[in-house]
């Protein structure tokens, strides 16, 4: 093995060393590629990254710091970061670049920790994020072709690109910046559709707002379909895989469609992604220190996917197809926990590292404090049925045939459906979504009475009783959009018709919920029923189910005890499926099933009081009150 390995590196390993001749002028700050002798230059000298991923948007501005310093002492050298163009512009032309959303700060705290930065803006990212990074309001023309030269994408792209390239443009390390590279698009060649004037497109409006000069690039598997489709003529083409890769086979396939220049690998995995109900995610810390030695002696520049997860807070998790969505935790099984804490992995991978590069001196940053804040009793306030006026103020939207999320222009969270039973059924009556319509869980009752749950290609039967007249309500929920493959336009709702026996049920009341809005604005009014559009005449719930409830509960923040407060993770031990909400911070989702850790709240999210007011959405068996602990 190890005379294949120095055979490799007579055929591809950039040479570290040597002069720069004719490629620098002294007087500028330049990042380039030498094709001659298939390295970087930086400055006009020899260079070689060794970067690690982090999402300023899954991590809170408040601990950037932080995370941004243990990966520096951690050996690396350079950063990669997407921009989630969603995460900017949740509403059309409303954009958001303050506190969390803060890009620019970020990169600028990078550049003061003599860090770089391998930006990667998209418009698309992937990245278990919703809908790949792209904004749902997109998908109000419903014909709209993503990722594609359809002129109404390339219109809305142009304008996004118009508001956020600019903004980063003085970051460039030419301009005195960190950026030293930047992505267009992302593994396109996945997508498949090979639309190269979408590609072309792309890259003249990045040279337009960033210069002719910048160094743009392209990510694709090691597969030469995909670096077909993804790559081209100007983007320099670079590869990503993971441990155990034969590395020969890997840069063989980048040398074929950049025959000179360096060796890169945008996307390590240091571990995997995770998805609801199945094991939590892990890649051996050995096999990916052992990859990586044997990268970096090949003199391959190597960014490593993920550095550190973090957390998909509120609803912004991602789904893949067939349909499985991600869970809150993004925790990835990289080398800093999904909290910040220095693992095995991390200093393992440190110890690869300094075998090829000066580890910084001084101390690692510690492992974030937590604190057990203890039991929390959770109060009953209203079931979601009783709480309608407050959390759907304007009333219902009224339709023959049931509406999109988008139709209702709700992007993320909860919709009401309801309608009336149209004929008995005292006898159990499939109630059906035959084409897998319920996108993605519906909570069903009847009169106030929970009958079960239907979800996305999983349950699309549910037998329900009622007598004519009676009111059918389905709680659906958007578990996330799909952000990866042929199937991102992903619409949420009930996409398609429901069936009650061999009957289409028709004349719909949707109720668009904000959930986040009424609990930070109307908490203090939520004790007994509101008089709104529930029905009056409810029978009790069978135990197997409950309906979606709201409960409250508070915990103290002790005086007195050095360094408080700290964050904490939250349990609902016992409890089937939450959405934990606070008033100035939405955790994230909870389920029996998450493979992961619980949601973790943390300071600098919480605003944090002496006392913090819970509220909880809650589908089990539970009818009055609980328990849950921080």
């Amino acid at each position: 093995m190890p005379g294949v390995v120095r055979l490799l590196a007579l055929l591809l390993v950039p040479l570290l060393l040597g002069s720069a001749r004719g490629l620098h002028n002294a007087t500028q700050r330049t990042f380039q590629i030498d094709y001659r002798r298939n390295r970087f230059l930086k400055d006009g000298q020899p260079f070689r990254y060794i970067s690690g991923s982090i999402h300023y948007f899954r991590v809170p501005r408040f601990y950037w710091k932080d995370r941004l310093l243990k990966m520096k002492m951690a050996g690396l050298n350079a950063i990669q970061t997407y921009v989630a163009w969603n995460f900017h512009e949740l509403q059309p032309g409303r954009y958001n670049f303050s506190g969390d959303h803060d890009v620019e700060h970020f990169i600028q705290l990078a550049h003061e920790l003599g860090l770089l930065v391998i930006l990667r803006p998209g418009p698309y990212i992937c990245a278990e994020w919703d809908m790949g990074g792209l904004p749902a309001w997109l998908l109000e023309k419903k014909s709209i072709v993503l990722r594609s030269s359809d002129p109404d994408y390339l219109a809305a792209v142009d304008k996004w690109l118009g508001v956020l390239l600019p903004k980063m443009r003085p970051l460039l390390y030419k301009n005195g910046g960190p950026i030293i590279t930047v992505q267009v698009e992302n593994e396109y060649g996945s997508y498949l559709s090979c639309d190269y004037d979408y590609l072309r497109f792309l890259q003249k409006r990045f040279h337009d707002h960033l210069g002719e000069d910048v160094l743009l690039f392209t990510t694709d598997g090691v597969n030469e379909r995909l670096l077909q489709c993804g790559a081209l003529q100007g983007l320099y083409a670079t590869v990503d895989f993971s441990p155990g890769t034969n590395l020969t086979a890997a840069f063989m396939l980048q040398r074929k469609f950049e025959p000179t220049g360096p060796l890169v690998n945008s996307e390590f995995y240091t571990g995997w992604l995770d998805h609801w109900g199945q094991r939590h995610s892990t890649v051996s810390s050995k096999a990916v220190a052992f990859t990586l030695h044997d990268m970096l002696a090949l003199g391959a520049n190597v960014n490593m996917y993920m550095f550190i997860g973090g957390t998909n807070f509120a609803y912004w998790n991602g789904a893949n197809i067939p349909y499985q969505p991600q869970p809150t935790s993004y925790d990835y099984d990289a080398p800093l926990s999904e909290a910040g804490d220095l693992t095995e992995k991390y200093f393992a991978l440190r110890d690869i590292i300094q075998k090829f590069a000066k580890i910084p001196e001084g101390p690692i940053p510690p492992s974030t404090p937590k604190f057990a804040y203890g039991k929390v009793a959770l109060n009953k306030l209203k079931t979601v049925e009783d709480a309608l006026n407050i959390l759907c103020p304007s009333g219902p939207i009224k339709s023959v045939y049931p509406l999109t999320f988008i139709d209702v222009k709700q992007y993320f969270g909860f919709v009401l459906y309801r309608t009336m039973l149209p004929e008995d059924c005292s006898d159990p009556t499939p109630l059906s979504s035959p084409l897998s319509g319920v996108h993605d869980r519906a909570y069903v009752s009847v009169n106030g009475v929970a009958q079960g749950v239907l979800e996305r290609e999983s349950v699309i039967t549910l037998n329900i009783t009622g007598k004519a007249g009676a009111t059918l309500d389905l709680l659906v929920e958007n578990m996330g959009r799909v952000n990866y493959g042929s199937s991102i336009n992903d619409f949420k709702g009930l996409v398609s018709n429901l069936t009650l026996g061999s009957k289409i049920l028709t004349n719909w009341e949707i109720f668009p919920l904000d959930m986040e809005d009424a609990v930070r604005s109307h908490l203090g009014t939520w004790g007994g029923r509101d008089g709104g559009y529930h029905n009056k005449a409810r029978a009790h719930s069978p135990p197997t189910y409950a309906l979606p409830t709201f409960y409250v509960g508070n915990f103290t923040i002790p005086s007195g005890i050095a360094d408080l407060p700290q964050d904490t993770f939250i349990q609902f031990p016992g409890w089937t499926k939450t959405q934990a909400l606070e008033v100035s911070c939405s955790p994230g989702r909870t389920v029996l099933k998450r493979p992961a850790e619980s949601p973790k709240c943390q300071r600098s999210w919480n605003g944090w009081d002496k006392r913090k007011p819970r509220l909880r959405e809650e589908s089990n068996g539970s009818d009055a009150r609980g328990n849950t602990e921080v």
